[in-house]
């Protein structure tokens, strides 16, 4: 019986000895074609580094006068970054290294203005560089510049193939120098803008009572905007608040960890962003913590527009996957990755390692965040340009706020008709121009509620008694990615 079940163990043993040699042959197979490419690749990058090196070396002993190694450097490093084809991954030279930490860290002299790069031509190429939005109290933003408007040219200089350092470089400088800027706004209207640099010291809140609704704005992401927005919102508590309005507009993001700190004063518990990388140690799922600031049951609207960007679509897109807010306003930018700047001696470079995804895994990279209700200013058409064109060579409007710095409704109601007989273009739209060129003369208020129709659809929808049933409507951006899927598959009769 012993003997029996030694030889049962015995046979036992030999057949997995073999079913393993086997499994690890499968595998060793398996593995030899993904073995070889990864050598090959490996290869391939010893060869080209090899050759880099060498060229490099060859134009030190060879060309026809002296080259500071530097600058053959500098220029190696921003072939390869350009060769990327990704405009937010980029090499710093030193100066620029340190406009990165002065934006990030503190202040800096420039003219407040965030850029990207503008969207493809007909021939394939880029266009002039855009403005994103403008920070307000600057330069920038007291000169009318308004987002989706194009930089043409800068001291005469066109921007049509500058990167976007070099833009950055040529905008900013010693405070108090100017810099002459040619605008594009529409496909018609160009004009002349002249600033004067100062010292942009990077805001993050506004916040203000309207009646019992808290009134918060988030302007960037930096280490002291989770601080400023915790200031405020135990403002709000003192003060009984019965709902919040959380404005995202122009908000071109910042930094991710700022951006998830905001998540944690909404949300308890659970994902607010997470990031996917191409290597997979480095991904990573951000979540709240087990408490909030803002109570459950105080009701929340988020205003978003197309300047809302990056770390302010992280938090846009985790109060709406998570149910916790209702969305108002206009699509968001989409720009849905991340970027981590590295050190080298006094230089650096700044390069996109991952993608981030919503609590519902999507990325919206040139795709955007849509509103729950859509809400637009009135826009001038191009057939309006030349007019508009007309009334801006006219100064009227700078004229008029200059010469009346406090005017009211009444007697911008009456201003905008006189220029709508003169000028025909739309009474709100005059209107609202001449409100924003009084906003941009003067300390910009908190808010502005008699002409921004974004935030009284918020105030409406909160006031009104339908957020509760709005909010159990919403779509999560995932639910909303499928369903335009399923739109685009449905075959068209012909």
């Amino acid at each position: 019986m012993v003997y029996n079940q030694m030889k049962e163990k015995f046979s036992f043993s030999v057949i997995w000895l073999v079913a393993t040699v086997f499994l690890c042959g499968v595998f060793t197979l398996a593995s030899v074609p993904q073995a070889i490419a990864q050598g090959r690749e490996q290869d391939s990058a010893r060869r080209y580094s090899s050759i880099i090196q060498n060229v490099f070396d060859f134009i030190q002993k060879h060309y026809v006068d002296d080259v500071d190694p530097q600058v053959l450097y500098e220029g190696a490093m921003s072939g390869m970054f350009n060769a990327l084809g990704d405009p937010y991954s980029t090499f710093l030279a030193e100066k620029e290294m340190s406009d990165m930490n002065e934006t990030t860290q503190g202040s800096f002299g420039g003219v407040g203005l965030y850029i990207s790069p503008g969207g493809p031509r007909p021939d394939g190429k880029l266009s002039y560089v855009e403005v994103a939005a403008p920070m307000e109290d600057t330069p920038g933003w007291r000169a009318g510049i308004n987002p989706g408007d194009h930089i043409i040219q800068i001291n005469e200089e066109s921007t049509d193939g500058l990167t976007m350092d070099e833009v950055l470089a040529r905008l900013r400088g010693t405070p108090g120098v100017s810099v002459n800027l040619l605008i594009r706004r529409g496909e018609k209207l160009e004009f002349p803008v002249t600033l004067t640099r100062a010292i942009i010291e990077v805001p993050t809140t506004k916040y203000a009572m309207i009646g019992d609704i808290g009134y918060l704005r988030l302007i960037t992401f930096t280490p002291m905007t989770v601080d400023r927005a915790r200031e405020a919102l135990e403002s709000f508590k003192a003060q009984k608040y019965q709902g919040l309005i959380l404005d995202l507009r122009n908000n071109y993001g910042g930094l991710l960890q700022s951006a998830v700190g905001i998540g944690d004063l909404f949300l308890d518990g659970g994902v607010v962003v997470s990031i996917k990388s191409r290597i997979s140690s480095e991904n990573a799922v951000f979540n709240a913590r087990k408490s909030t600031v803002v109570p459950g049951d105080i009701p929340i609207i988020v205003l978003i527009n197309r300047g809302s960007a990056s770390a302010s679509e992280i938090v846009a897109g985790a109060l709406k996957d998570r149910g916790r807010a209702y969305l108002v306003g206009e699509k968001s930018f989409g720009k849905g990755s991340v970027q981590q700047v590295y050190p080298l001696d006094k230089s650096g470079f700044k390069i996109t390692t991952a993608r981030y995804y919503t609590p519902s895994d999507v990325n919206i990279d040139k795709i955007g965040i849509p509103p729950d209700r859509e809400v637009v200013f009135p826009e001038f058409t191009d057939d309006d340009a030349e007019e508009l064109n007309a009334l801006i060579k006219a100064n009227r409007i700078s004229s008029f706020v200059e010469a009346h710095p406090k005017a009211g409704s009444g007697e911008i109601d009456a201003f905008a008709r006189e220029l709508n007989a003169e000028f025909h273009l739309d009474v709100s739209l005059l209107r609202r121009l001449i409100r924003n060129e009084q906003n941009r003369t003067s300390i910009a208020p908190i808010y502005d509620l008699e002409y921004d129709v974004q935030l009284q659809e918020a105030l409406n929808i909160l006031q009104g008694g339908t957020y509760s049933t709005l909010i159990r409507t919403t779509k999560t951006l995932k639910v909303l990615q499928e369903e335009a899927d399923l739109e685009d598959d449905v075959p068209l009769a012909s």
